[in-house]
């Protein structure tokens, strides 16, 4: 089951979808997006919790 994280979850107006394996994963994928597609130097922890909220469970392709 991979875990999936929408940007336009978070209230983006961007079309990125994150998929990993772990959250771990899944979380530096999403610091790495918002980096390079968002301009953030930093996530804020309480970006990363809501990062968790939205984060759903796929099955496996």
């Amino acid at each position: 089951m991979s875990k999936v994280v929408r940007c336009s979850d978070l209230g983006f107006d961007c079309p990125a979808v994150v998929r990993a394996e772990t959250e771990e994963a899944a979380l530096r994928q999403v610091t790495e997006h918002a980096r390079a597609a968002h301009g953030m130097e930093t996530v804020p922890p309480a970006v990363v919790e809501r990062v968790r909220t939205v984060m759903r469970d796929e099955p496996a392709r």
